[in-house]
């Protein structure tokens, strides 16, 4: 199992980008679907959190789904982090995935109402 915990490690500290690509290299050597590594990616950082008080300055924001306004929800993604718009585009259209982590509680706050107000479903742990 040392080598899981090795991955995972690293995986938490890959940005959007980054993991859009290992992503998408996943799905070239293995040929699976999009949604199975990005699941699977999305997943790590949000249940090792915890939950308890002392995490509220290490909050994950995901994003769900888009919902039925998947423009708005691009463009509320590039607001909120540093993506080009065809990147924001294929990020929400690979969701579940994790938008940011690391947050404050007032920041992740911040994005999950963001992103809520374009028609997103979002969590935050």
């Amino acid at each position: 199992m040392g080598h899981v915990e090795d991955v995972m490690t690293i995986v938490k500290e890959m940005t959007l980008i980054e993991l859009r690509d290992l992503n998408n290299a996943i799905e070239e050597e293995f040929g699976v679907t999009a949604a199975a590594p990005v699941a699977a990616v999305a997943a790590a950082p949000v249940d090792g959190g915890g939950g308890d008080a002392a995490d509220e300055d290490n909050l994950t924001v995901t994003l769900a789904n888009f919902g039925e306004k998947k423009i708005d929800v691009i463009k509320a993604v590039r607001s909120v982090t540093d993506l080009g718009l065809k990147e924001a585009k294929e990020f929400v259209e690979s969701a579940p995935g994790v938008v940011k982590d690391g947050l404050n509680k007032e920041e992740a706050n911040s994005i999950k109402e963001q992103l809520e107000a374009a028609g997103a479903s979002v969590e935050v742990k």
